[in-house]
């Protein structure tokens, strides 16, 4: 997961002396990295410990470590393709603007979400959707398309699968869960109250938890056993949930192609659905 992202996320709940350290961080990455901690701190008008504290807050030993990831995260940083602009929509903007601006985010979107995701987290969710008895898929919204869409894969896979739009149908539903059962609940904010309802008292029957929210501090991901993440440019596009949506969609469908690897007699039940489906189309 990129540090830098991280730090993004958690700018907003951290204390003035931090904040400012972070924001500089954030607006000039390049210049830190030349940085010693003792300038970093001039720089901001912090203390030379303040910088070193920052770091430690952040789960290093010390400011060097967070420079080496701060480094790394900028090596791994996306660039929209050649004639893809990235940046917010005005009214005046051409029809030819808005669409290369509306690609450029979603492409930013998915790539920066398919990084803060490591292999490991991956892995763990997997486990959980392989051994569960029954899977429960819980949004409102367009999370609720999203969960829709990833229910209709898991059923290809001969998945018990819940899912309802209606949010009481779905708190119903949780109260029959048990500590066989996994939960997925998707909310971008992690905020979204029916959502959050829903997850806390799934886990209070004993299911577990699998949260799909974004980065920033969330009572949704306080409570997750285990915690997936979308980064999403949505202040951009304050009309709908648009870049939250496709960022979800790319990684559900990516854990649904690693199930089709991982699961035995997957690609027996697909070549089933395909050929009661055909039936139709005839």
């Amino acid at each position: 997961m990129s540090i830098l992202k991280i730090i993004g996320a958690k700018i907003d709940s951290m204390t003035q002396a931090d904040r400012q350290i972070a924001r500089f961080i954030l607006d000039h990455p390049e210049e830190m990295l030349a940085m010693s901690s003792a300038a970093l701190a001039e720089a901001t008008g912090r203390s030379q410990s303040s910088v070193v504290k920052f770091s430690q807050k952040l789960g290093y030993e010390g400011y060097q470590q967070l420079k080496l990831d701060v480094n790394k995260a900028k090596a791994q940083e996306f660039h929209a393709p050649a004639g893809v602009i990235h940046g917010t929509i005005d009214a005046s903007d051409s029809y030819m603007t808005i669409l290369q601006k509306l690609i450029g985010s979603k492409l930013l979107s998915m790539r920066e979400t398919s990084a803060v995701n490591t292999e490991a987290t991956i892995d763990s969710a997997l486990d959980a959707l392989m051994s569960a008895r029954r899977i429960q898929l819980a949004g409102v919204g367009a999370s609720s398309l999203v969960a829709r869409d990833f229910s209709y894969k898991l059923l290809k896979l001969g998945r018990t699968v819940l899912v309802d739009s209606d949010s009481h149908i779905q708190i119903s539903n949780a109260s029959a869960l048990n500590d066989q059962d996994l939960i997925i609940a998707l909310s971008h904010s992690g905020r979204s109250m029916e959502t959050l309802r829903i997850a806390e008292l799934a886990k209070k029957r004993g299911a577990t938890l699998l949260s799909v929210t974004g980065l920033q501090p969330n009572p949704l991901l306080d409570i997750a056993d285990i915690s997936l993440f979308t980064v999403a440019d949505e202040e951009r596009v304050r009309s709908s949930a648009i870049t939250s949506r496709d960022a979800q969609l790319m990684l559900t469908d990516m854990l649904f192609i690693l199930l089709l690897r991982r699961q035995a007699d997957a690609y027996d039940y697909i070549h089933r659905s395909e050929a009661a489906v055909t039936v139709l189309k005839a």
